[in-house]
C-alpha cells in the first residue's frame, strides 16, 4: 500500500511516506472569522476531511489541526463598520463556521486553536528570529527580512526581484519593500497585546507557524490549504518557520476553489453562497456529494443545474441502499475492506471521482441482483457500497445521516407522519380498487416534490429530484 499526493513545493504526485511510521499530522489553514462561511469555504474542510477518513481507513493515527484566526484586519474593519466588539464578530462566525462543518459531516479536527490563545508563542517565535537575524522592529512593528532566508518564494514559484509584497496601513519602517509583517503596532481602538516591542497584534502569516509548531512540533507531515494561499501566506509561513529552525511541514496539499462565472467564490465579489442558506434548501448529504466528489485539485463551477445533478446521482445510489435493507430486512453492515479499484483510486492522489465510478459500478450490479431477486449478491454489493461511502462521509445510514439525510429529525418525523397519513388513503383507495383516486393521491405526492415506490413491504416515500 502506497498512499500518492500532489505536493505543491515539488510540483508533482509523491509518494507519501510519514515522517512517524503508522501516525499522520496535518494542519489545515481554517477559518478567518470575519462573516459567516459560504460553501467556498466548506469545500477545503471537507476535502482535507476525506483525506482524513482515507488515511484512517488504510490504518493510520491522523493528528489534524485546523486553526481559527480570529484577529485580522478583516474582523477589524467589520468590527468599526458594525460599531461591535471584534471578538463578538469573530465569535458568532466562528460557531457559524463550526456548524456548516459539522452539517456536512466533516469530523471534529483533533485541536482547533484560535491565533488569539497563542500570543506568547508568537512572541517566542519573533523573538527566536531577531536574536537570529531574520527579523527586526521598527516603529512598534516586527518584520520578516526576506532577504535573509534563501529559500523564500520556493513554494510559489517566484522571482524575488519580481516580488509585490501585500502591506496594510501602518506598516511603516520597512528596511525592504518586499519584507512582511509579523507583528503589527496598535492603532487607537484597536485590540492589542504586550510585547517587548509594544503593544500590537499578530500578523495573519504568524498566527499558523507559532500554533503549528506548537501542535505538530519542529516537523510535521502534510500543511493544506487552498490554492490561493500559496502566496503570500504559505510562502510567509514557510519562511518563519524554517527561519526559526524548524522543518516544517513535508508535504504541501492544495485544494482548488469553487467559482462562480468563473472566478473565485468570495465576498468581496458579492457572489458567496452562504451554508447556512444552502442547507436549508439542499439536504446537506447533497451538498457533501456535490462539494466533495469533484477532485480535489478541480474547480468547480457553481451552478443550480450542477446541484440537481448531484442529487439525482445521489438518489440512485440512496434508493439502492433502501431497496436493499428493505430486501435484507434489516441493516446490512459495511464490508471490512473496499474493492481494491476503489483503493487504488483513493491511494493515487486522492482520486476520488474515479472512486465514486466504483460505487456506481456497484450500485448498478447490486441493483441487477435485486431484478433477479439475488438476495445474496444484492446484499454483498450493499455491503461494499456502504464501506466505500463510509470513507467518502456519505453513508446515509451512518447515524449523522441516517433517517433524515441531515435535515433534522424532527421535522423528518413530521413530513413522514403527514405523508404516511396521505399514503394510508391511498392504500384504502387501491384496497376498494379506486384506482383514479389513488392515482390522484400519488400524483398530487409527486407535483409536492416526493417520489412514491410500491414494494412489497408496502409504499415507500423520498425526495425527488429538483
Amino acid at each position: 500500500m502506497t498512499i500518492r499526493l500532489y505536493d505543491t513545493s515539488a510540483r508533482q504526485i509523491r509518494d507519501f511516506t510519514p515522517l512517524r511510521p503508522g501516525c499522520v499530522s496535518i494542519y489545515l489553514c481554517g477559518a478567518t472569522v470575519q462573516a459567516a462561511p459560504h460553501i467556498g469555504h466548506i469545500r477545503s474542510g471537507l476535502n482535507f476531511d476525506i483525506m482524513r477518513r482515507w488515511f484512517e481507513y488504510r490504518g493510520l493515527d491522523v493528528t489534524f489541526v485546523r486553526n481559527v484566526t480570529d484577529i485580522d484586519d478583516k474582523i477589524i474593519t467589520k468590527s468599526a463598520e458594525q460599531g461591535r466588539p471584534w471578538w463578538a464578530i469573530g465569535y458568532e462566525n466562528e460557531r457559524a463556521f463550526s456548524d456548516g462543518y459539522r452539517a456536512l459531516g466533516c469530523m471534529p479536527p483533533t485541536y482547533e486553536p484560535r491565533a488569539t490563545g497563542h500570543i506568547t508563542e508568537m512572541v517566542e517565535m519573533m523573538r527566536g528570529l531577531i536574536e537570529r537575524g531574520h527579523a527586526y522592529e521598527a516603529d512598534g512593528n516586527v518584520y520578516f527580512a526576506v532577504t535573509s532566508f534563501p529559500g523564500y518564494l520556493q513554494l510559489s514559484n517566484q522571482e524575488l526581484d519580481n516580488l509585490l509584497q501585500p502591506s496594510g496601513d501602518g506598516e511603516t519602517g520597512k528596511r525592504d519593500p518586499r519584507d512582511f509583517a509579523m507583528w503589527k503596532a496598535a492603532k487607537p481602538g484597536e485590540p492589542s497585546w504586550e510585547t517587548p516591542w509594544g503593544r500590537g497584534r499578530p500578523g495573519w502569516h504568524l498566527e499558523c507557524s507559532a500554533m503549528a509548531h506548537k501542535y505538530l512540533g519542529s516537523a510535521f507531515d502534510i500543511h493544506g490549504g487552498g490554492l490561493d494561499l500559496i502566496f503570500p501566506h504559505h510562502e510567509n509561513e514557510i519562511a518563519q518557520a524554517k527561519a526559526y529552525g524548524d522543518e516544517f511541514a513535508r508535504y504541501w496539499v492544495h485544494n482548488a476553489w469553487v467559482t462562480m462565472s468563473g472566478e473565485k467564490m468570495s465576498k468581496s465579489l458579492g457572489n458567496s453562497v452562504l451554508v447556512s442558506e444552502m442547507v436549508k434548501r439542499w439536504r446537506p448529504i447533497v451538498l457533501r456529494y456535490y462539494l466533495g466528489t469533484p477532485h480535489y485539485r478541480s474547480m468547480i463551477e457553481y451552478s443550480e443545474e450542477a446541484l440537481r445533478e448531484a442529487e439525482s446521482a445521489f438518489a440512485r445510489i440512496e434508493g439502492f441502499v433502501q431497496r436493499v435493507v428493505e430486501k435484507a430486512g434489516g441493516v446490512v453492515p459495511p464490508a471490512a475492506e473496499v474493492p481494491p479499484a476503489f483503493a487504488e483510486a483513493m491511494d493515487d492522489d486522492l482520486g476520488v471521482p474515479q472512486a465514486l465510478a466504483v460505487v456506481h459500478t456497484a450500485v448498478r450490479q447490486g441493483n441487477s441482483a435485486l431484478a433477479a431477486d439475488d438476495k445474496e449478491e444484492a446484499v454483498a454489493r450493499l455491503a461494499e457500497v456502504r464501506a466505500m461511502l463510509g470513507v467518502l462521509g456519505l453513508d446515509p445510514l451512518d447515524p449523522h445521516w441516517a433517517g433524515d439525510g441531515g435535515r433534522g429529525d424532527d421535522l423528518h418525523g413530521v413530513v413522514d407522519t403527514l405523508v404516511r397519513m396521505v399514503l394510508d388513503q391511498r392504500e384504502a383507495a387501491r384496497a376498494r380498487k379506486d384506482w383514479p383516486t389513488a392515482d390522484a393521491i400519488r400524483d398530487q405526492l409527486n407535483q409536492s416534490g416526493l417520489v412514491v415506490e410500491d414494494s412489497p413491504q408496502g409504499p415507500r416515500w423520498s425526495l425527488g429530484p429538483r
